[in-house]
């Protein structure tokens, strides 16, 4: 299986502009069979368009008023990640994929799991070496080990290889070990009211954009289920901040307040939320 037949028979679906490093613009383009967006083109060097002191994940800032409710949200989400694999009296091995500045991995270290984390960026390796958690590189410098739990937390759209990834990703989750990946939903209500200045298109270092669908379909391929779903309501109005600044030039918080709040309202009925977290487990 290769990742060209996401890009086979893509029509044009919208022009986004990268907001955060270069001021480039991309095509969103739409795969119907599979129902999911890709982004066109790849760049080469793809590895650039990180190097960003916004881009929320490889940095500490808290100097704005922003970074102050990301800051605040991300504690919060920690205990809410960490319960949907929580066991009671059982020491978990645990895998974060794009582990950031190791933030989480410290959390869930201190909660007794045995972690282990991976990221791509020299920086943020550094940030998190900094506060005592070492990250490996790549995947491929973990031994052949199996996991109790592994995590991505939008991970999955930065991927280029994607099907080699998904592929060799398995083999590392123990038999009856639990997967969880969380992407953006371009099928929400934030995506549909801000189109091309929707901040979770993210172009280019979101590769691939996701529905519901896209996702069964994708692990299926790899012989695995998802088994449940659950939503990141934070989400809705953390990327509807930055997609008011994107589209407006403005911080406008209670626009943005208002537009996150009437997407998590809708998507109680839809399930359509800004964000969602599938758990996947081997079939």
């Amino acid at each position: 299986m290769e990742e060209k037949e996401l890009h086979r028979g893509v029509v044009p679906f919208l022009i986004c502009k990268d907001y955060l490093v270069s001021n480039e613009t991309y095509e969103v383009m739409l795969n119907k069979e599979h129902d999911m967006l890709v982004t066109s083109p790849i760049p080469v060097e793809l590895e650039k368009y990180y190097e960003s002191e916004n881009y929320q994940s490889h940095y500490n800032s808290k100097k704005s008023f922003f970074n102050l409710i990301y800051n605040t949200a991300k504690g919060i989400s920690f205990s809410k990640k960490r319960k949907l694999f929580h066991k009671k009296g059982v020491k978990q091995k645990l895998l974060d994929i794009g582990a950031g500045n190791g933030d989480f991995l410290l959390y869930c270290r201190k909660k007794g799991c045995e972690v282990v984390g991976v990221e791509p960026s020299s920086s943020a390796r550094e940030i998190a070496l900094e506060k005592g958690v070492h990250l490996k590189e790549t995947v491929k410098d973990i031994k052949k080990e199996k996991f109790d739990v592994i995590t991505m937390w939008h991970v999955l759209e930065h991927i280029p290889d994607l099907y080699t990834f998904l592929d060799n990703l398995r083999n590392y989750l123990k038999k009856d070990g639990k997967l969880l990946v969380a992407v953006p939903n371009f099928k929400s209500h934030d995506a549909q009211y801000y189109k091309e200045f929707w901040a979770a298109y993210d172009v280019p270092r979101h590769l691939w954009h996701f529905s519901q669908n896209t996702v069964h379909k994708l692990f299926e391929k790899f012989h695995m289920t998802v088994t449940n779903t659950y939503p990141m309501k934070f989400d809705s109005f953390y990327v509807s901040l930055l997609s008011e600044k994107y589209k407006t030039g403005k911080q406008n918080y209670f626009k943005a307040f208002r537009v996150g709040w009437s997407s998590n309202k809708k998507a109680r009925r839809t399930s359509e939320y800004s964000s969602l977290i599938y758990e996947i487990k081997h079939k």
